[in-house]
């Protein structure tokens, strides 16, 4: 009989070290597994075991200490354990960037697991420890994973992919998330793990996607923009670009990483605070923060949560609501695959301002459906369309895109302060949003998605007035768009001063003759 472990290592292998057209394919694979799936899982997977977490934190105060917490008092223990996530994210997000620099993209998601495997252990055990502060660590190491991930993924698809699929690629981490949120969604069903007896095994079960990714990464290539650029490797990366594309390498892609490794030959890695004072890339930060933080600011995330009432508003069971969620999972799934077919073809600009144009007319519409929905008896239903209406233009536009432009408007020295910023932002972020959604339901009722809209609307402007597409072209070509717009008065002046000087000289010319 044939053993199959050792079977599937020898195909790995072969495709990773001898070159196939699908060992780019298996590559995205096996980083998105353990990579960016990771953040949209752990986001799913806690909405299922929310009463029984609730009840050992409340179980565990009266075995310690003989209290009974009253219900604000759970309550805020559970947000601390959901929404210290997000933080974990933002630590993530802050030392993605000098790992990457230090360790390269690959190895950097390989090391990334240690975090992972750690908070998998501690969730764990938790329960047989009975100790709920394990959840919140669990949550925190869980996070950072995430947040490394985020950052460094999409970096690694994009240096690695050929220029005509670098967005469709660097697009596939989005992919991926989506398919992690459905994911977890399934995993948290009742019938599987998101019942009483099991939820310490549904808090753990992210450790199977790390165990998969420690499997299969470490035999693809590093991206050979690291090697070159940073490592000066010009042989490993020509290596590291035959065994990617399944060809002989195209001189036209190797002389344009070497052209950036030219320019940027006799310079250090960029750190955060020295892109804010770079003139040169004052509108490509300035675009990173405005699409990142309007990623979160959205609404998308919150809409999830809302999910639920208004799927009751409309008549639907207790007991089958946790179905019908999954539909929104699948739904944001659906809308990635759509905008990775489409990217190619119709660009970054027109995804990314047509999903904020239409979650703007459907935050629209979903505020008056809420508004009327106890008044017009079919109005429930049209707050039911507007939540899956709004996570599929999500999904086409700022889901993915947003994730690949930090590749294509930095350089190799800037690239990973511009994703440690871009991150920061994104996690930020998320975390203002979890705290403050309660609030502005209770607070603004109905009328809660009016903010959300707003940003969408802003963004949708920002983006038709200042970000110029960047499909197809190179460094150098979406470096000079921006050009215009970071010395936009300057070039104005200068070529002025040039005019006043070929004035003079002819003046000075004519008074000679």
């Amino acid at each position: 009989m044939y053993d199959v472990t050792k079977y599937t290592h020898v195909s790995l292998y072969l495709f990773a070290s001898q070159g196939s057209p699908l060992t780019l394919v298996l590559m995205v694979a096996s980083a998105a597994i353990g990579g960016t799936l990771q953040y949209g899982f752990n986001l799913a997977i806690m909405n299922a075991p929310t009463i029984f977490i609730q009840t050992f934190i409340n179980e565990t105060f009266l075995e310690r200490w003989d209290i009974q917490l009253e219900d604000y008092q759970v309550t805020l223990f559970w947000t601390i354990i959901v929404s210290i996530f997000s933080l974990g994210g933002f630590a993530g997000a802050l030392i993605a960037g000098p790992m990457t620099i230090r360790f390269g993209r690959k190895k950097c998601l390989l090391l990334n697991n240690i975090f992972l495997m750690s908070g998998s252990l501690l969730a764990l055990t938790s329960r047989a420890a009975r100790s709920f502060e394990m959840i919140i660590i669990s949550r925190v190491l869980v996070g950072i994973n995430a947040g490394i991930s985020m950052n460094v993924q999409p970096m690694y698809f994009g240096e690695s992919a050929p220029k005509h699929l670098r967005g469709a690629i660097s697009l596939s981490s989005a992919v991926f998330t989506a398919f992690g949120v459905v994911l977890g969604q399934v995993i948290g069903l009742r019938e599987l793990l998101g019942s009483e007896p099991y939820w310490q095994y549904l808090l753990a079960s992210n450790a199977i996607p790390g165990f998969i990714q420690l499997l299969t990464l470490p035999w693809f290539p590093e991206s050979p923009r690291y090697l070159l650029i940073d490592k000066g490797d010009k042989e490993a990366c020509v290596n590291a670009l035959r065994r990617l594309r399944g060809c002989e390498v195209q001189s036209s892609e190797l002389d344009e990483i070497l052209q950036e490794q030219a320019e940027a030959k006799g310079t250090r890695a960029s750190r955060p605070w020295e892109l804010f004072a770079d003139r040169s890339v004052r509108w490509q930060l300035i675009s990173v923060i405005v699409i990142s933080s309007a990623m979160q600011l959205c609404g998308n995330d919150s809409i999830y949560f809302y999910a639920s009432y208004v799927f009751k508003e409309a008549g639907i069971a207790d007991e089958k609501i946790q179905y019908i969620t999954i539909g929104t999972g699948t739904c944001e799934f659906i809308a990635c695959i759509m905008c990775n077919l489409l990217i190619e073809r119709k660009g970054r600009r027109f995804m990314l301002m047509g999903g904020f144009i239409l979650m703007t007319i459907w935050a629209i519409v979903f505020t008056i459906a809420l508004s009327f929905e106890h008044y017009i008896s079919w109005m429930p239903y049209l707050s039911m369309g507007c939540i899956f209406t709004y996570i599929l233009s999500f999904g086409m536009g700022p889901a993915g895109v947003t994730g690949v432009l930090p590749t294509e408007i930095f350089n190799q020295t800037a690239r990973p302060a511009a994703y440690m910023i871009a991150g920061s932002m994104m996690w930020l972020n998320l975390f203002i949003i979890g705290m403050i959604f309660p609030f502005l339901v209770s607070e603004l009722s109905e009328y809660c998605f009016v903010p959300f809209g707003a940003v969408c609307l802003v963004s949708a402007l920002y983006v038709g007035l200042f970000l110029p597409e960047t499909k197809g072209k190179s460094l150098a070509d979406i470096t000079s768009e921006f050009h215009k717009l970071n010395f936009k008065g300057q070039d104005r002046k200068c070529a002025s001063q040039t005019q006043a000087q070929y004035q003079l000289g002819e003046v000075c010319l004519s008074t000679a003759l």
